[in-house]
């Protein structure tokens, strides 16, 4: 990555920081802090990582995985993961938040290959090609982005590594830089759909008075990747002379992306208590009448 490049060659601009952090990551960790949100980072990915395997596996041994997730609720994801990883690009995000961006738009992938398999296996349909191509189209964007990030960085070399300028000297507020504004606002966008994606699945269980096919660990780990998420973002020292209030307006979106949406998953959450015995119970019918 671009900014592990810069960040072996300038350790001198992260005085008494981790080596092995500053080696592997291209981040500045002076103190416990830094090196707690940096360990919280690390889980958090770990947690997105693993989230996605128990819906793999659900979908496979029920096959159903076209009824139980929502079409909008996996676009949404993907589209709000998408402008998330762009987001963080140009924002100049901390490298374990771009880390993670990668991943989700590689899971989402395979989640929504999976959703048109089964789509298609059990109802064929002519809108196939279309939708093979909005995949494949997903498929560029993903590996397009760290073009976009490379020529960014030549148009506008940095003399530290772009994680996070620790040794800036501008006091108080730092000032948006023209691509860091694209960058916000395309986080925000990325924010709006992840709220607005789980309204679609939260739809379909109360229509379907059941959450069969649906993996609660997806749910609960994502849950917890996003509550660590937060708080590695918010444990990160800002820059010097930067204010604690700049730091966090300039994370805002994806801040506001992985713990606002903590609440609608907490009422995904609840549709699951509320539903597992009609769950129960259609599991135990007779697969033949009499």
């Amino acid at each position: 990555m671009v900014w592990k490049k810069l960040g072996s060659g300038n350790f001198s601009s992260c005085p008494n920081g981790s080596r092995w952090i500053w080696d592997v990551f291209g981040e500045c960790a002076q103190d416990g802090w830094d090196e707690a949100s940096v360990g919280l980072g690390l889980i958090s990915i770990l947690c997105f990582a693993s989230s996605t395997f128990p819906q793999y596996i659900k979908a496979c041994k029920t096959g159903n995985m076209d009824q139980a997730l929502s079409l909008w609720f996996l676009l949404g994801w993907i589209g709000g993961d998408s402008c998330n990883l762009i987001g963080s690009f140009l924002a100049d995000q901390l490298p374990l938040q771009t880390y993670t961006a990668v991943y989700y738009v590689l899971a989402d992938l395979v989640m929504l290959s999976l959703y048109f398999h089964y789509k298609f296996k059990n109802r064929p349909s002519p809108l196939s090609a279309p939708i093979n191509s909005l995949l494949l189209f997903s498929l560029g964007l993903v590996c397009t982005t760290p073009l976009l990030s490379s020529t960014a960085s030549v148009a506008a070399p940095r003399e530290v590594f772009p994680g996070r300028k620790l040794l800036s000297v501008e006091p108080g507020n730092k000032p948006f830089t023209q691509q860091e504004i694209i960058g916000f606002v395309i986080g925000s966008i990325s924010s709006v759909l992840y709220l607005f994606s789980r309204l679609p699945q939260i739809h379909t269980n109360f229509l379907r008075k059941s959450t069969q096919g649906i993996s609660y660990s997806l749910f609960a780990l994502v849950m917890l990747g996003n509550t660590l998420y937060g708080m590695s973002v918010l444990l990160k020292n800002p820059e010097e002379g930067q204010s604690e209030g700049s730091y966090v307006l300039h994370h805002l979106p994806w801040l506001v992306g992985s713990l606002g949406v903590l609440l609608l998953d907490t009422i995904i959450s609840i549709q699951f208590l509320v539903y597992r015995n009609a769950a129960t119970s259609s599991e135990h019918q007779p697969l033949l009448p009499g």
